[in-house]
């Protein structure tokens, strides 16, 4: 069987609530005279997350922080070829926000690419969407807000990028809390800093260790944030008690009311999972990793926790990332 090839695409639902009820912004685009959810193609080289975040900038004028994932939509185009877009929800973002300080300069697209664009309720949306397949993607996000899991907190656990070997640096300093990150590891630290930022970051926490504070550092810097330490969740405090670790974690789901990212190491992380899956269904639960590395240098996994009052919060999705560049 011929493998398909698809041109991929990303977009967004983007959402807020008015007067207590759920409105989504829709754009209108001329060419095809179709009322839809932003979205476009992918450039070269370029990560479906940036890719989103782009678009909703060229098409909607808007700029948003990504939210519970939706997965994709797949279709032919009347040039024949296969498209597969990727969805998240999403939210805008005030125009003074910490995050918007790393990101690039976007043009709008032009009238005759998208001539209007509407926030609309739930209801007049479904009227006005032209395909099938948006209205069942705005009713899959109709539910998830009744069900009090459309306003998520993201909470972002990151690896730190790729440290001196601790054989080579035993020969320098010798102490494990000293030891720096490679030059890639130094490249990864910025290019993860993208991530956080598409994630609306506004918190920035980490292990005290160098190799931790480092790949956190190129984000706090833009955004012009404090990087706050946690000594609790050091390798060598989560050797001598692995249960503060979990204690720390489970007050972060918790009490957690911004978008946050912690930078932690590989050691942790079991530790780390097991406090996150109190607040996980089964199902969820068996997305998060089982087996060591656990995450990659430089990988993050985003709980998205959403919160209700008088009950516990509950982690509703995991997303895995890893950038391209962050690989070997």
């Amino acid at each position: 069987m011929r493998k398909i090839s698809y041109v991929q695409g990303a977009g967004a639902i983007v959402w807020r609530v008015k007067k207590e009820k759920l409105e989504v912004l829709i754009v209108h685009r001329p060419k095809w005279d179709d009322w839809s959810f932003p979205k476009g193609k992918l450039k070269s080289g370029e990560t479906l997350r940036a890719a989103c975040i782009r678009e909703l900038k060229e098409e909607a004028r808007v700029d948003i922080a990504l939210g519970v994932p939706l997965g994709w939509q797949r279709y032919r185009l009347r040039s024949g070829a296969h498209k597969r877009v990727y969805y998240w929800t999403a939210t805008e973002l005030p125009a003074k926000h910490p995050a918007l300080r790393s990101r690039c300069r976007v043009a709008a697209a032009s009238a005759a690419e998208v001539d209007q664009v509407r926030w609309v309720s739930v209801k007049k949306a479904k009227k006005m969407l032209t395909t099938e397949s948006d209205r069942e993607m705005l009713a899959q996000v109709k539910k998830m807000f009744d069900a009090a899991e459309l306003a998520t907190v993201p909470l972002l656990l990151a690896r730190h990028t790729r440290a001196q070997k601790r054989s080579a640096w035993a020969k320098h300093d010798g102490q494990e809390q000293t030891r720096p990150l490679t030059e890639t590891g130094s490249r990864h630290a910025e290019a993860i800093s993208e991530v956080f930022t598409q994630y609306g970051v506004e918190s920035v926490l980490s292990s005290p260790w160098q190799r931790c504070v480092d790949s956190v550092r190129p984000y706090a810097k833009k955004s012009r944030l404090e990087i706050k330490f946690l000594p609790e969740i050091t390798e060598k405090a989560h050797k001598e008690q692995p249960a503060q670790v979990k204690k720390v974690f489970s007050r972060l789901v918790r009490t957690g009311d911004v978008p946050t990212v912690v930078c932690v190491h590989r050691p942790t992380l079991p530790t780390i999972f097991t406090a996150l899956g109190k607040f996980s269904t089964p199902r969820l639960r068996r997305q998060l990793p089982a087996a060591d590395p656990w995450l990659k240098t430089g990988e993050i996994l985003v709980a998205h926790v959403a919160h209700s009052s008088g009950a516990e919060p509950e982690i509703v999705a995991y997303e895995r990332v890893r950038l391209p560049q962050t690989g070997k």
